[in-house]
């Protein structure tokens, strides 16, 4: 079968035809991939900042539909379609029992179990995944049944960018009706937490990006607002009085917006990193400002999501006309476009490339 394959770091996938899949063992689940989407995480991979061994099949947002199930899967069946969890929700865990899924335990496990073969060697998907490829064999915990009837293109963007970012904004942030709101970001991610905080209410949403077409597109999503970096002073002024933000959210993981995430938040308010920086990388705070401005700051991982309870949400949302996942597809490609989309991405031109496996 295609798969799109990660052999070093800083280097073009290569597309090869002659991937196979290992044994379907108790508990894991035979799926199909019908769409995947294209995150920033697989550059992420990609350029070393997410660390992944390599050769790797990447990909980690996609939808399909169950081939087979392993022994011991009660739950899933032959012909179902599934959003791919990229983290597993095993359910009997100490984090999922207290209502954290997206801290499993069982997260590592899923990770390093390689269910990919090449040139008859086992070789793994990116987090224990790997949608850029035509089939795959995952855990039954990291499959979350949807309706049929739903296009499984929309479905696809559900397992990772619109789930961070929606959750990002009212799983994490909790933004309250009437808050103000920005956002550092404007790619699928940050689009998302736009969405997220005008579900959940946010009076001014401020997006921030220095790509000016992205900030065009942010307004069609829920931002009220939009800015390059150097205008951003002046609108906390207009829209906040100088206070600072009530919320805000970064959507990029870099150091120095991630320091200016903080700082934007108002006294009292709340700073979320939802963007994935490098594991070398540091932020410096002093031991005063962390007492004195009574900030919150915190991570995301995965919005903050149970996702067997919030991704069902998100497609209700879908069906209500409340979420907008068909304006987030800016391309449908094929795999062989892969390494093209990359580029569009890092180029700002796409909130989202989907691969149609179909």
């Amino acid at each position: 079968m295609k798969a799109a394959i990660l052999t070093a770091l800083n280097t073009d996938l290569e597309v090869r035809d002659d991937v196979g899949l290992g044994d379907l063992g108790p508990g894991d689940v035979h799926v199909k991939i019908i769409s995947s989407g294209v995150c920033h995480s697989d550059v992420s991979a990609q350029n070393g900042t997410i660390p992944c061994g390599t050769p790797c099949v990447l990909g980690h947002e996609g939808a399909g539909i169950v081939q087979e199930v392993g022994a011991g899967v009660a739950d899933i069946a032959a012909g179902d379609h599934v959003i791919l969890s990229f983290v597993p929700a095993c359910n009997q865990c100490g984090p999922c029992l207290r209502g954290q899924s997206y801290l499993c335990d069982q997260s590592m496990t899923v990770a390093m179990s390689p269910h990919f073969t090449l040139d008859g060697n086992p070789i793994g998907g990116f987090t224990g995944v790997g949608t850029f490829a035509e089939e795959l064999i995952i855990s039954e915990h990291c499959l979350v049944k949807v309706d049929n009837d739903i296009p499984l293109d929309i479905v696809s963007l559900v397992g990772c960018g619109v789930t961070t970012g929606v959750g990002a904004a009212i799983n994490t942030a909790e933004v309250t009706p009437g808050s103000s709101v920005v956002v550092f970001g404007c790619g699928g991610v940050g689009i998302s937490a736009i969405q997220g905080a005008r579900i959940a209410g946010a009076a001014e949403i401020l997006a921030v990006d220095m790509v000016e077409g992205k900030l065009e597109q942010a307004k069609h999503f829920g931002a009220t607002h939009v800015c390059t970096p150097d205008a951003f002073e002046q609108m906390k002024g207009e829209i906040t009085a100088n206070q600072g933000f009530d919320y805000a959210l970064e959507c990029i993981g870099n150091p120095v917006t991630i320091r200016a995430t903080f700082d934007a938040a108002r006294r009292g308010g709340t700073a979320v990193i939802v963007g994935v920086g490098r594991m070398d990388q540091k932020i410096e705070f002093t031991a005063f400002e962390l007492f004195y401005m009574d900030k919150i700051l915190r991570g995301s991982m995965y919005g903050s999501s149970n996702v067997r309870t919030f991704m069902p949400k998100l497609l209700r949302l879908w069906k209500a006309g409340k979420l907008d996942l068909e304006s987030m597809i800016s391309r449908r490609i094929q795999l062989e476009d892969i390494n093209d989309a990359f580029q569009a991405m890092q180029d700002g031109k796409v909130i989202r490339s989907v691969i149609d496996f179909s």
